[in-house]
């Protein structure tokens, strides 16, 4: 009896092999990019999360600043195609709300985070329903105080310059028995109020470079000059 030539065999090693080397491809990368620094490495799990929106995802509800931004001073402009830059700011924007327990979509919110033309613009309001300031004064509230804490611990991790103006609605009832003192004396004063509680939970002294009072001098713009909502401290962390 003649013996028959048997089939094709191997093709099963060849599948193993393939798989093989996939897993070691995959090994090598997730290696690579665990080595990577930070921004990095959340620019590419920004990409992950959402692969086929671009970084400015306006639904994130944390909206670029198109105009210029008030005392933004000379600085260097983001370069928006910067995937790495833009990833950072957006998901730096979000961590801030995630533990603040804000949503972001909120339009009443009591803070509002903008990635502007150079860097980040956190802006808290004093509102009347949720003050930042016991009323016509620069001591923080219960809730001002939890802000500016969490805020603090925060901006500690980065490197970024921080500038923090304070601003007043027009016509503030003030209670000071001080004739000369005004909306720029209090906005001055709620500044550095502001700096001093930043420092004392967390915030490295030298990375304040500025504080500054505008009195009632710069409304927000689409809301009336006494309305208040312009009672507010903006805090602005610069990318060098």
């Amino acid at each position: 009896m003649s013996k028959k030539g048997g089939g094709h065999h191997g093709g099963a090693w060849k599948v193993a092999y393939a798989d093989f080397v996939t897993a070691m491809m995959a090994l090598f990368m997730v290696l690579w990019i665990s080595s990577q620094d930070e921004e990095i490495l959340i620019s590419t799990s920004e990409f992950f999360q959402n692969p086929y929106n671009s970084p400015q995802d306006q639904s994130l509800g944390v909206m670029p600043n198109t105009s210029n931004s008030i005392g933004s001073g000379d600085t260097e402009e983001i370069d928006p195609n910067n995937v790495t830059d833009m990833s950072f700011l957006y998901s730096l924007a979000k961590e801030f709300y995630r533990l603040l327990d804000l949503d972001s979509e909120d339009d009443t919110k009591p803070l509002e985070i903008k990635v502007t033309s150079d860097g980040l613009r956190i802006t808290v309001f004093d509102r009347v329903g949720k003050p930042l300031f016991v009323k016509n004064s620069d001591q923080f509230t219960e809730w001002g105080e939890f802000a500016i804490r969490n805020l603090s611990w925060i901006m500690d991790r980065y490197s970024h310059r921080i500038r923090i103006d304070a601003h007043a609605s027009k016509g503030m009832e003030l209670e000071s028995t001080d004739s000369d003192y005004g909306p720029w004396e209090l906005t001055v004063d709620r500044a550095n109020a502001t700096r001093r509680k930043l420092v004392y939970y967390a915030l490295e002294p030298g990375k304040i470079d500025r504080i500054t009072g505008f009195g009632d001098s710069q409304p927000l713009s689409g809301y009336k000059p006494e309305e208040d909502s312009n009672q507010r401290i903006e805090i602005s962390l610069v990318v060098d």
